[in-house]
């Protein structure tokens, strides 16, 4: 756990910058963090607009809105948001929301029941991919693009917070080291069994979890 202090007052964080306990959240974290997620000139009332949205809808929902909600809500496109939020929506504007990636899960049954109404908005997406279906470019990764992986690989299930949690760490250890980790390694540091993992990613290690980390063992 760390700390973050703003105005006399001191927030519990974690180590990528989310507040700890969403229940803590108020405006002055939200200006203090600004700088962090590259917002030096502060917030604007655009920015509070959306902030306000996720707040709203997580106490109302106990989750945070899933990105095409908040544009549709909001009445922008994802041009605007990257304007408004250029580190990313989990990233800028949930954390700035007081919201972390836990709390942030992407439902695949509302991707089921609303994939019409973001097909549009990811018309002006693209991303490079081999034959295989693996991003060529690492960096190029987002979470849409892990979203829409797994809900074209018709995994079973919505990506959940054990699904992040093994996402994140694959590409925090490739951006650190350059090298993906194996599969006893991820197993390990994440303290679950390989059948565990086998149930998260049905395509397997390889064809499943690293793939939808944007990443290929070349």
């Amino acid at each position: 756990m760390a700390v973050f202090s703003y105005k006399d007052k001191t927030y519990r964080i974690n180590s990528q910058g989310f507040l700890l306990n969403p229940d803590d959240w108020d405006n002055d974290f939200a200006e203090g963090t600004a700088p962090r997620v590259k917002l030096p000139h502060g917030l604007t009332e655009e920015h509070w607009k959306v902030l306000y949205f996720i707040r709203e809808t997580f106490q109302k929902m106990k989750e945070c809105p899933l990105v095409y909600v908040a544009c549709r809500r909001n009445e922008i496109g994802l041009g605007d948001l990257q304007r408004l939020f250029p580190t990313g929506y989990l990233r800028g504007a949930c954390k700035l929301a007081g919201i972390t990636y836990a709390e942030a899960s992407f439902q695949r049954q509302w991707l089921e029941e609303n994939i019409e109404l973001h097909e549009h908005d990811y018309e002006q997406k693209v991303y490079r991919i081999n034959a295989q279906g693996f991003l060529i470019d690492p960096s190029e990764w987002d979470e849409y693009f892990a979203i829409h992986k797994a809900y074209e690989m018709k995994m079973p299930e919505y990506l959940t917070k054990k699904h992040w949690q093994i996402i994140y760490f694959l590409r925090q250890i490739f951006e650190k080291t350059g090298v993906i980790p194996t599969v006893y390694e991820t197993c390990e540091t994440n303290q679950i069994e390989i059948e565990e993992l086998e149930k998260l990613f049905p395509d397997g290690y390889h064809r499943g979890a690293i793939k939808i980390a944007g990443l290929s063992v070349r």
